[in-house]
């Protein structure tokens, strides 16, 4: 299976900026689409933003023109770019490898351990 591995998260201000990381063990231009998820406490799982390899992108409504997903070459990696964060963002980051058939996604039933992110005063 593919190993990733979530990094970059922390404790940051309302209104600052974290950048999250996702390595891959295998080179990421083999895997169709990484997403970025996020879980709160009590809340359910959901997909925040997702790319494939052919660049095309998606975001939740809740993040869009706050946050960028993008691919890093050179780290072999999926980062996530948040931008103006707000409490409503705390939760626990996971990323996950899937496909993107038709109109849907189809991710993986594997997850890792994440990387939880704070934004508090």
């Amino acid at each position: 299976q593919v190993q990733l591995v979530e990094s970059g998260g922390g404790l940051v201000q309302p209104g600052g900026s974290l950048r999250l990381s996702c390595a891959a063990s295998v080179s990421i231009l083999s895997i169709n689409t990484v997403g970025w998820f996020r879980q709160a406490p009590g809340k359910q799982r959901r997909l925040v933003a997702a790319i494939t390899s052919g660049q095309i992108t998606n975001y939740a409504d809740s993040v869009k023109g706050r946050f960028t997903i993008s691919r890093d070459s050179a780290e072999n990696a999926v980062s996530l770019q948040m931008d103006s964060l707000g409490p409503e963002d705390t939760a626990v980051y996971y990323c996950n490898t899937g496909d993107l058939r038709g109109s849907g996604y189809y991710w993986s039933n594997y997850w890792g351990q994440g990387t939880q992110v704070t934004v508090s005063s």
